[in-house]
């Protein structure tokens, strides 16, 4: 039964360490500037990280000294949190399955429209009120008035592969027909009719098309992105956990037959 209860701690020794990367994904989302101004992930990643460490740690006590209790406890809350990072992985890549980028003439760059993105995450940038927020949030980033120190004429604009939030949020769109003086100030647009975006455009370095639905696109666009590679993570982190689960139950199950066995030998005896 010892060396069962060395392999069952040694074992949640590793479910531990699986909850780095989850933890990690977390963080990582968290310092992203489009994420740390929507504040929607990270912070279920970063809980279930920590619970998933707790009960690790709970399960490795229980296995190196005994504690019979703290393993059934182990037992049971991590099945049930692997059952919650699995609804997460499934949940984040349901709602970031739409959406992508259209190419527009003579750009490098793509363009994004809101309608393309899923109901959930259209909604977390439809109501003014959340929006407001996360508008003064975005503005306040450099990611704009870098596009100037980069590119200074139109040619080298056209051709560059700019992100999606600097797509969305920093010029106006193309259809639009706004004639190019740097990369975040435009003049004499040819058809404002053809997106309400194009009457949302505005030259002051504050405003820009920070209003436009774009705008919002960009930031599902840069969202998804990040989100999908958080997402890859959980779940290469999601398939280990069910693997090391899986082994703890057989040595939990065989530490409590070679209990009984031993048991019954006293008996026996």
């Amino acid at each position: 039964m010892a060396l069962s209860n060395n392999v069952i701690g040694a074992i949640n020794f590793v479910a531990m360490l699986l909850s780095i990367p989850i933890i990690g994904a977390g963080i990582w989302l968290a310092t992203e500037s489009d994420n740390s101004c929507v504040k929607i992930l990270q912070w279920p990643v970063i809980i279930v990280g920590i619970l998933i460490l707790v009960v690790a740690l709970a399960g490795f006590i229980g296995g190196f000294w005994r504690v019979s209790w703290l393993l059934i406890f182990y037992l049971i809350a991590m099945l049930v949190l692997i059952i919650l990072l699995g609804v997460l992985v499934v949940f984040i890549y349901m709602v970031t399955i739409n959406g992508s980028g259209h190419l527009a003439p003579s750009r490098a760059y793509l363009e994004y429209r809101l309608d393309d993105y899923s109901g959930w995450l259209k909604r977390r940038v439809r109501s003014s009120y959340k929006w407001d927020r996360i508008k003064t949030c975005l503005s306040s980033t450099s990611m704009c008035g870098e596009l100037n120190q980069s590119y200074r004429s139109a040619e080298d604009f056209f051709n560059a592969h700019i992100t999606p939030l600097q797509s969305g949020c920093c010029k106006p769109p193309t259809e639009c027909g706004y004639t190019f003086i740097n990369p975040t100030y435009w003049i004499s647009p040819i058809n404002t009719a053809a997106d309400m975006d194009c009457l949302q455009w505005s030259n002051e370095q504050t405003q820009l098309c920070y209003s436009c639905d774009s705008c919002k696109a960009g930031l599902l666009a840069n969202l998804k992105k990040e989100w999908r590679r958080a997402d890859i993570i959980l779940l290469i982190t999601l398939v280990a956990l069910i693997w090391v689960y899986l082994i703890g139950c057989c040595a939990f199950r065989n530490a409590k037959t070679e209990d009984l066995f031993r048991r019954y030998k006293q008996g026996y005896t």
